[in-house]
């Protein structure tokens, strides 16, 4: 590996024995965040409730003022609308000082059928509000272990910028459901939105393995490291391989010389992004529609898709121009046959094809 580049020379170099001095070991908040339906905001909550009892606490005034009539006031003998409001806030808050006291059966009536159930639901707002705030940890807690308990076979997402935003889109695209996407990001507004979008997340420093392990890392079947320092996907990808030996794990690097480190370091498949981003830009120069053919083929979903599956029965022994599809590579026994290979003319049980397909429309 070559030394780092001079400052102002905009690229990132790897060399990792050098790069553990820029490690800044994160120790807060790691924690495991899982969608939510729609809800209203916390004060929101709180003010719809007070909204409620102070609607409770009218009706009551109206009531008790409308049959004003049935009631004594030890002070003067009457009841006005101020004597109503108040016997309402005493009566609802179950304080009962007993200066002012139906006296009349309608108002006893009025009293047992009415005003003692209207009390009762004031009283279910109020204290409901507040064991809603000292359950809310518990409840969070129970649905985390639940979700432990049932997550197999996920993928993880290491990085929720624009590389694993996209990411996420494709899987989506591919049938993969969101509750089998976890999410790790050291930024919590990134940890925010992932959750906003419907997806678990953890926040957390994803070099270190605790926080790995609380994305159930050992229990997933892929991994995608999409962070914005090649070091750091180093050590993500070493961290990741030593947690789960049979894992894919798939890397987004910047530099090309990064490739070979990250091979070591337990990765599947390595993607370089500025090296990708300048051969697209080198072939729009030269043929734009071309261009726009292999974006085309990288938005899945859209247009054409490139897919990856299986050789059917009926495709064995046959040449893949038989195929349905267009086949453009034939996967067999870990090695990459083009079109072009005579080996490809008959396909065998065990062959994976790369074909390009016309985009299912998503619903």
């Amino acid at each position: 590996m070559s030394a780092p580049q001079q400052p102002g020379s905009g690229r990132t170099r790897l060399p990792l024995l050098r790069s553990l001095r820029y490690w800044s070991r994160t120790e807060d908040g790691q924690s495991v965040r899982l969608p939510v339906g729609a809800t209203l905001p916390p004060l929101q909550q709180v003010l719809r409730r007070l909204s409620l009892a102070l609607l409770l606490l009218v009706l009551t005034t109206l009531l008790v003022w409308v049959d004003r009539a049935g009631y004594r006031d030890s002070a003067d003998s009457t009841v006005d609308l101020i004597d109503s409001a108040y016997y309402a806030t005493v009566t609802l808050s179950t304080t009962g000082y007993g200066d002012i006291t139906p006296v009349s059966h309608g108002a006893r009536l009025t009293n047992i059928f009415v005003i003692t159930p209207l009390r009762v639901l004031f009283l279910i707002i109020l204290v409901g509000t507040t064991l809603e705030v000292l359950t809310e940890r518990t409840r969070n807690q129970v649905r985390i272990e639940r979700w432990r308990a049932r997550i197999r076979d996920h993928v993880v997402v290491v990085g929720y910028g624009t590389k694993g935003r996209h990411a996420v889109e494709t899987l989506l695209g591919q049938g993969k459901s969101k509750d089998q996407i976890v999410v790790v990001d050291p930024q919590k507004k990134a940890v925010d939105l992932a959750t906003s979008d419907g997806l678990a997340a953890v926040h957390g420093d994803a070099t270190r393995t605790e926080t790995l392990s609380r994305a159930e890392l050992h229990q997933a079947a892929h991994v995608i490291v999409a962070p914005q320092r090649d070091d750091t996907a180093t050590l993500v990808a070493l961290t990741a391989r030593q947690l789960n030996t049979r894992a894919s794990i798939v890397v987004a690097v910047r530099e090309d010389e990064n490739i070979p480190l990250l091979k070591q370091s337990g990765a599947n498949a390595v993607i370089t992004s500025s090296s990708s981003a300048g051969r697209l830009l080198g072939l729009a120069m030269s043929s734009a529609r071309s261009a726009d053919v292999l974006e085309d083929l990288m938005t899945y979903g859209s247009g054409l898709d490139l897919v990856e599956r299986p050789v059917t029965t009926d495709e064995v022994g046959k040449s893949p121009r038989q195929s349905s599809d267009l086949v453009v590579a034939v996967m067999r026994r870990k090695e990459m046959l083009d079109y072009t290979d005579p080996r490809t003319e008959t396909l065998q049980t065990g062959d994976r094809l790369i074909t390009i397909q016309r985009a299912v429309p998503q619903r």
